[in-house]
């Protein structure tokens, strides 16, 4: 990993040759900030102070990142997300266009509440779908599956689906994103399920 050294206000951010990753000339990186190689940074988005974006992460038009969010391996962050301080994801998370994270549960624009906020876990594999709201203080499991538009106000457990204000189980999803069948069998990668007191797992 490295760090990238702030510039100027009169500057655009580039990109070393040597650098390992590629930050597009319209973003903005600010100080102490963590890139590491292989991430794509595209046109108009913002990386805020002490953040970590991992390894080949892909983060599309008009994204803020931080201050202080650490991102994982392999995440794809789609166009207008705001990833704020109190969420993290691992690695592989796929955020769908202009989903939403939260961090304050019960905001007023009058008062500071930042010594409020409910941090949000986003487990390895969790698909988000497009204009979905996470609500602060959940833990998504991993490969779990939020589908689009959905407001999720609670934890969602390892492998499963849900959709709908507020979202609710309508069935799990394989590691490959897939819907599982009734016998929790996947039909495209033939991945088998079984059900056990700590959720779904994967039958070796």
């Amino acid at each position: 990993m490295k760090n990238i050294t702030p510039l100027t206000s009169n500057l655009k951010p580039q990109t070393k040759p040597d650098s390992g990753f590629f930050v597009h000339e319209s973003a903005y990186i600010d100080e102490n900030v963590t890139i590491d190689s292989g991430t794509k940074i595209w046109h108009f988005s913002h990386i805020l102070s002490n953040s970590t974006i991992g390894k080949n992460c892909n983060i599309g038009q008009n994204v803020v990142i931080g201050p202080d969010v650490t991102i994982g391996n392999q995440c794809k962050i789609q166009n207008n997300v705001s990833v704020f301080k109190g969420v993290t994801l691992e690695d592989g998370v796929f955020c769908g266009p202009s989903m939403v994270f939260t961090n304050i549960y019960n905001p007023r624009a009058e008062i500071v509440k930042m010594g409020q906020l409910r941090p949000t876990l986003i487990r390895h594999g969790t698909t988000l779908g497009a204009n979905c709201t996470i609500v602060c203080g959940v833990t998504l499991g991993k490969y779990s599956f939020i589908g689009a538009g959905s407001v999720v106000t609670k934890d969602v457990d390892d492998y499963t689906l849900v959709i709908g204000n507020p979202a609710r189980q309508v069935g799990y999803m394989c590691e490959c994103g897939e819907r599982l069948s009734d016998g929790l069998e996947c039909s495209s990668c033939s991945k088998k399920y079984r059900e056990s007191e700590d959720g779904l797992k994967i039958v070796l």
